[in-house]
């Protein structure tokens, strides 16, 4: 959850001072806010599968933790096609002209 709130963070400071359209900022808040969410429900379900686990180590147990996590890589890739496409243009202009 901290790396993806200081990407976000990183994010958000690169677009204010590439100042992006107001369309974009829709995508990149889009990116983010689906990060954080899957983040928060990933640790929902992680919680919920130690205590119903009770320390047992359970094969089920672990897939479930498995597609959560999953769920969270999916949205993060989604995020970082969305930086790159929003971000990517205006930062290849603004460094090299």
């Amino acid at each position: 959850m901290r790396f993806h709130l200081c990407a976000a963070a990183a994010v958000v400071a690169c677009a204010a001072w590439l100042r992006v359209g107001r369309a974009d900022w829709l995508w990149l808040g889009a990116a983010i806010a689906l990060v954080i969410t899957a983040e928060l429900f990933n640790t929902a379900l992680e919680r919920a599968v130690d205590l119903a686990a009770q320390g047992a180590a359970h094969p089920l147990a672990k897939a479930a933790k498995d597609a959560a996590a999953g769920a969270v890589l999916v949205t993060a890739a989604f995020a970082a096609v969305v930086g790159f496409a929003v971000l990517g243009p205006p930062l290849r202009q603004a460094l090299f002209g």
